[in-house]
């Protein structure tokens, strides 16, 4: 489970830049549909559950540790 939420984490990172890249370039143009000033925000959302899930694993794995011991 931890090897494909980080592959996601990865992924949607990518997705994730190039959503905000195609938003700044539709601004240099003219003022974008909402549709595209808020496609950014889904994929952050993602981001940031994958990103709180990686950085406590390691210490829940602390605390599976010290149980066992």
């Amino acid at each position: 489970m931890s090897v494909w939420i980080r592959q996601f984490h990865r992924w949607t990172s990518i997705i994730f830049t190039l959503t905000v890249i195609a938003n700044f370039v539709v601004r240099a143009f003219q003022e974008p549909p909402m549709w595209v000033t808020y496609s950014p925000l889904p994929f952050l959302f993602l981001l940031l559950f994958t990103g709180l899930y990686m950085f406590v694993l390691p210490y829940a794995a602390k605390g599976r540790l010290a149980r066992q011991s």
